[in-house]
């Protein structure tokens, strides 16, 4: 008996897809019309004027990081690039706080506390609130650039879990521990894992 022989199927290699415009991190992508010195004022204010808050120091060489993208050419830019690497990596080894310079990062946003946290976000809005082990980043491994949009005023609870491309609507509050995977419509309350909506918030007058 003459048993077939199998042709091998090729091998198909996982193609890497392009990174996208907004991941590269070429651009200034503080608020506008803000030099860096009234933006960390502001920042400053928002957390509560306590220069030891780690919160703020994340927030802080985030705005550096930033700012630097604005010196050119890109030769003069080197000593500012190295001291952002510097500053980056003291804030996420003794606070705890990763909060990557790619991340679009809105005016007042509030770090309450630290340890465990981790903001691989699109972007961030204004006025958001984050506490401690809160985590932004991808569902699955091949989905470098499907990165959350936490939009303005939104409220995210101690221990939270945004993955994915989702978007967070406005005003929303997303309670301790949720695990979000989808998106959440504005003025939500989400909680649960997986994250599923208890209720809808009022409209503000001003809508």
């Amino acid at each position: 008996m003459t048993t077939a022989t199998q042709t091998p199927q090729p091998v198909r290699l996982r193609s890497i897809p392009a990174v996208p415009e907004w991941y590269q991190g070429r651009i200034n992508n503080n608020p506008a019309g803000m030099s860096l010195l009234a933006i960390l004022r502001e920042d400053f204010r928002t957390h509560d004027r306590n220069l030891f808050e780690q919160g703020f120091w994340a927030v802080g060489v985030h705005r550096f990081g930033n700012w630097r993208m604005r010196v050119k050419p890109k030769v003069l830019r080197l000593p500012f690039s190295l001291l952002y690497k510097v500053l980056y990596k003291f804030v996420e080894c003794t606070c705890g706080i990763s909060l990557p310079y790619t991340v679009k990062l809105g005016r007042r946003v509030r770090i309450w506390h630290h340890s465990g946290i981790i903001l691989s976000a699109r972007s961030i809005g204004d006025d958001v609130q984050i506490r401690q082990n809160t985590t932004f980043g991808v569902l699955r491994t091949d989905h470098h650039f499907e990165l959350p949009i936490i939009e303005d005023r939104v409220d995210i609870g101690c221990g939270a879990v945004i993955l994915g491309g989702v978007r967070v609507g406005h005003d929303s509050v997303i309670g301790a521990n949720a695990v979000v995977l989808q998106d959440i419509p504005a003025r939500s309350v989400a909680v649960g894992i997986p994250a599923r909506i208890v209720k809808t918030l009022p409209a503000l007058e001003s809508e």
